[in-house]
């Protein structure tokens, strides 16, 4: 793996944004749905528990101590990214690290996922939450800063490879801290969205405020692109989405491209909520494999710009089979500007790494102007 952790910052993060916006990048230029040589592409969780790399790194380190540590974190994340040969490098962090600085403590059980330990669930709770310690994160700027330098210089084929920052949607980290983890119907979140008219929109507030300091220094400290997660925004209903979700998502997505960087927003099982997403305003909606291409575009409109959308265990399907789905995910987006070429969720543990490898091949294969 490439060493990281003896080099410490040497040029300001102001500069060295300002330096990779003299140069270029086909993500970049794909999101804001400009013409492109050939499609660009990433993976979702491309660095992650399927690549031996990773995986001997966490022998050593806990899933947080990697995410709070600036030179392991941006090691994993540059790895992943060359040997996979992608066209964007994404923050290897967790949806839940603005939690700390808010006062919501959580941990990582074995077979359980994170855990919030005392949920957040009455208002006194809510009014409890901190908005002032977002400081507290930089951390993943510094590893953000070390990343997009070490990916400075454009590649042999001249393009800049492009540097993803995130955080989670509102209602995404809404419902852990209500649910005190994963959830399969959301009960404590909805019962507080659909019957507290204070704590709810209280929380939107606390958490767009949060999540849009973190995403300035991420975005200072070199992202090019920052995507916002609406994981679980599939378990909503039309109407609620558009009820109690849009409008402090859309506020979330406005004041993050008042940054200067273009927005991607992805939920898991919304192909009913795209059109009300695409009123986000952000500049690229994600899909996932549970739509065709073709028909998640139409439903948000053409002046968008889509990312998606292989099913991530066809990953797993003999390389004839593969090699069809990657093809057809191609033939769906037409040629048309405006296309990433990504997963429709993330690469899962024990995923052939040959098989992602190759999948990145056959996109510039077929894409190629």
């Amino acid at each position: 793996m490439v060493d990281l952790l003896s080099k410490a910052p040497t040029a300001s993060a102001s500069t060295e944004k300002m330096n990779r916006q003299t140069g270029t990048s086909r993500f970049v230029r794909a999101c804001l749905r400009q013409p492109v040589d050939k499609t660009p592409v990433w993976l979702l969780r491309q660095a992650g528990r399927y690549m031996p790399e990773y995986m001997a790194v966490r022998k050593h380190h806990t899933l947080l101590e990697i995410c709070k540590t600036p030179g392991i974190a941006s090691e994993v994340t540059i790895t992943a990214a060359e040997r996979l040969g992608v066209d964007a490098a994404i923050i290897f962090a967790d949806l839940l690290l603005p939690f700390t600085p808010m006062g919501v403590d959580f941990e990582f059980l074995a077979g359980e996922g994170p855990v919030v330990h005392a949920p957040v669930r009455t208002l006194e709770q809510v009014r409890a939450l901190r908005t002032d310690r977002v400081g507290e994160l930089a951390y993943v700027a510094e590893a953000i800063e070390r990343v997009a330098r070490h990916f400075s210089a454009p590649r042999a084929d001249g393009d800049q490879l492009g540097i993803i920052g995130f955080c989670g949607a509102p209602f995404t980290l809404a419902s852990y801290m209500i649910e005190g983890g994963s959830s399969r119907n959301y009960i404590e979140t909805k019962r507080m969205m659909y019957g507290d008219g204070v704590a709810w929109p209280l929380l939107m507030e606390k958490l767009v405020e949060v999540l849009v300091g973190y995403a300035a220094q991420q975005v200072e400290a070199g992202a090019d692109v920052i995507q916002i997660f609406d994981s679980w925004a599939g378990a909503l209903s039309v109407t609620d989405y558009r009820e109690y979700c849009l409008k402090p998502s859309a506020e979330l997505v406005k004041r993050i491209q008042a940054l200067g960087v273009p927005v991607i927003y992805f939920g898991v099982d919304t192909a009913s909520l795209l059109p009300s997403m695409r009123e986000t305003g952000a500049d690229v909606i994600g899909l996932d494999w549970r739509i065709p291409l073709s028909e998640g575009w139409k439903a948000v409109g053409e002046g968008c710009a889509v990312q998606g959308n292989l099913d991530p265990i066809a990953l797993f399907a003999p390389e004839d089979v593969l090699r069809a789905r990657v093809r057809e995910v191609i033939d769906e987006a037409a040629g048309r500007p405006g296309h990433i070429f990504n997963l429709g969720h993330g690469i899962v543990p024990g995923t052939p790494v040959e098989s992602v490898i190759k999948t990145v091949q056959w996109v510039k294969e077929f894409t190629a102007r």
